[in-house]
């Protein structure tokens, strides 16, 4: 039987080809996959995408931890730049594997646009690393939580995707909830500090700027340029990221300097590998959101991430919200669920 739903979000040869379903040949949706599809295939793929996402991540921060706090005989690793250059190459390494699996050819096109994206890529990161000697790591989360509103100002100035007032409203209430089930209050004197407008906040709002920039020329790269595969993206961006961090470690010497520690302490080494695949499963799932779905749904997924996380520890180790906290989770789920429920529709 002719299939005529050949606009399905599941790639259908994909799934009827006898190839087990790995990470490395995940199915794809085509270019211009509705965002949060009504058919099942799609809500089925979205599920895929952030549940792999939430996993990766959840294992990622864990090991993350694990090496920035672990003591290696009295020295601890503080070569932020050079963790995120190893992992750096192993993501180029996985999407080029995934690319030769998958019989997508490895090229880097277009040029320009790869080399730009990935530039406010690597800038994003680096500001909002940065900007932890400044504020502390509560007031970073919760700046970094308003990312789907650069995201979304940014795709439609640069990217030229227009968002409906559904998607907009949904936004709103995400970012609004996340916002207040992270805020603390009764800060110290120094936390209450990183209300004032300085540096830290120079580097955050920078960082919010470049992960805005990211997201549209990743939406021009998805649409106008029909870069229709994850793992072509994947692969050019972070070759492009490891050159860039390449000339930051040789220009700041961090680099000699990391280097030496894995040196004089083999173990950081397993942590370092481990971590970068957890990484690289984890942007597997990022890059096909991406190419499925948009941007700015995976802005989404990524903000609500350290959301549920809390929220599960909450449920399983029976520790008390405050109120403010279950209006979050209300604005948060609320806002989920308008946009299953009535986004499609009311862009149309």
């Amino acid at each position: 039987k002719h299939m005529a739903d050949s606009q399905s979000t599941v790639d259908v040869k994909a799934l009827e080809s006898n190839r087990p379903v790995s990470p490395l040949n995940m199915p794809t949706s085509p270019v211009g996959s509705p965002e949060l599809s009504p058919k099942s295939s799609g809500y089925k793929l979205w599920l895929i995408c952030a549940s792999g996402i939430f996993g990766c991540y959840f294992f990622y921060g864990l090991l993350q931890e694990k090496i920035t706090k672990r003591d290696y005989d009295g020295e601890k690793f503080h070569y932020f730049g050079y963790l995120v250059f190893i992992q750096c190459i192993v993501n180029a390494l996985y999407a080029y594997v995934a690319c030769v699996r998958n019989g997508v050819p490895v090229e880097i096109d277009p040029l320009g646009l790869m080399s730009v994206c990935s530039f406010t890529y690597v800038g994003a990161m680096l500001t909002s690393n940065s900007s932890l000697a400044f504020v502390s790591y509560p007031a970073q989360v919760l700046a970094k939580s308003c990312k789907p509103i650069p995201v979304l100002i940014f795709s439609y100035l640069l990217g030229g995707k227009s968002y409906g007032a559904s998607k907009c409203f949904t936004v709103f209430l995400i970012v609004s909830g996340v916002t207040v089930f992270m805020y603390k209050e009764n800060q110290s004197s120094e936390e209450s500090s990183d209300i004032v407008f300085g540096s830290g906040q120079l580097l955050l709002l920078a960082s919010l700027v470049m992960d805005g920039i990211t997201a549209a020329l990743q939406e021009r790269l998805r649409v106008s340029h029909e870069v229709s595969s994850p793992y072509k993206l994947m692969f050019a961006i972070n070759l492009f990221s490891a050159l860039y961090l390449c000339f930051y470690l040789l220009m700041t010497g961090e680099g000699w300097a990391g280097t030496q520690f894995v040196r004089q302490h083999p173990s950081v080494l397993i942590h370092l590998l481990a971590f970068s695949v957890a990484s690289a499963l984890g942007q597997n799932f990022i890059f096909m959101t991406i190419m499925a779905f948009g941007p700015l749904t995976l802005s989404l997924v990524t903000t609500t991430r350290k959301f549920f996380t809390i929220l599960a520890s909450v449920i399983l180790f029976s520790n008390p919200l405050l109120w403010r906290q279950w209006i979050g989770v209300c604005l948060v789920f609320s806002g989920l669920t308008f946009d299953i429920l009535f986004g499609k529709k009311l862009k149309k």
